[in-house]
């Protein structure tokens, strides 16, 4: 092996240089050093070869000139274009899911597979207050002004070309998706099934946030091939939890509230999470088991349905 420890500390010249970082390519051993295999950039000059360092060649030992090497291309701290061969689970120009593994005060690290995480900056992410580390959520990698390799959350024309048709499935049928983007009537989710889905406003049954895996029912197979779902249980059901809840609300307010079947949805969205249609059923469902009386705009507790302390 050539004691050649020679490495430049000047950043890559991309204009001269035919690969860029993020390219994932096969290239010959041009020399060997105590660092480890420098690698043929092609460009003609010998500074401007890629060290594949000893550390970044996993469980293969690269020791012979003229040997073909796949790895991924990064650019290390100093801004020289470096190999390695950890290639990463997603190409530039690809959409995957990817976890977050830091927040800075700049951007997101999200993990691509490979050597380093790419960068998020705050202007390509989506609901950045509600993120955080281990959270899991769908980006695509473009490269920056800077041929820095980065990463970007507005996915939703990427995830229209991969989505599946959805005219098969059925009503009712349960479906598990990942939040992906709000919009002012709710949320879409991209599911395990490549579906498209919006799950609206009057279907979310507790707060969620971009990136939450959801486990939602069919309400609705749209003629374009998406699908509406919703966070609730069948209706039987779904009265029975509301209708809990609504008594629950009662108790702790000592048998009575300002509310009825005539409230304004807006308040009984905020106050019990739920669509005034949903309100409404679980009221009939209590009144019709005789739990509750209404009498001007006011629900109260039937003193026999009141709990003891």
């Amino acid at each position: 092996m050539q004691n050649n420890n020679k490495f430049e500390n000047k950043k890559t010249d991309f204009n001269n240089s035919k690969y860029k970082p993020g390219d994932v390519v096969t290239l010959k051993v041009a020399r060997l050093s105590d660092l480890g295999a420098f690698l043929d950039a092609e460009t003609g000059n010998t500074n401007d070869d890629i060290l594949l360092h000893q550390m970044q060649q996993l469980d293969e030992v690269i020791d012979k000139i003229g040997q073909e090497v796949e790895v991924y291309l990064y650019l290390d701290p100093k801004g020289r274009l470096t190999a390695s061969r950890r290639l990463p689970k997603i190409k530039v120009g690809e959409t995957t899911r990817a976890e977050i593994i830091n927040i800075t005060k700049h951007g997101i690290f999200v993990d691509i597979g490979a050597e380093r995480g790419a960068f998020m900056p705050f202007k390509e992410v989506r609901e950045k207050d509600t993120l955080k580390r281990g959270a899991k959520v769908f980006i695509k990698l473009y490269r920056d002004k800077s041929n820095r390799i980065a990463a970007t959350m507005n996915v939703d024309e990427d995830l229209k070309k991969i989505a599946q048709d959805a005219s098969k499935a059925k009503k009712g049928d349960t479906v598990t998706g990942v939040v992906y983007n709000f919009i002012e009537q709710g949320a879409f989710l991209f599911t395990q099934e490549n579906y498209l889905a919006l799950l609206h406003n009057d279907e979310i049954t507790h707060p969620i946030k971009i990136g939450d895996e959801l486990e939602t029912r069919i309400t609705f197979v749209r003629e374009d091939g998406k699908i509406n779902v919703s966070m609730r249980k069948i209706k039987e059901k779904a009265i029975s939890e509301d209708a809990e809840k609504i008594l629950t609300f009662l108790q702790n307010r000592k048998g009575q509230m300002p509310y009825s079947d005539s409230t304004v949805p807006e308040i009984i969205k905020d106050k019990f999470q739920m669509s005034k249609a949903a309100f409404k059923r679980a009221l009939g469902s209590l009144l019709k088991q005789g739990l509750i009386k209404q009498e001007d705009g006011w629900t109260y507790l039937v003193k026999d349905s009141l709990k003891e302390e």
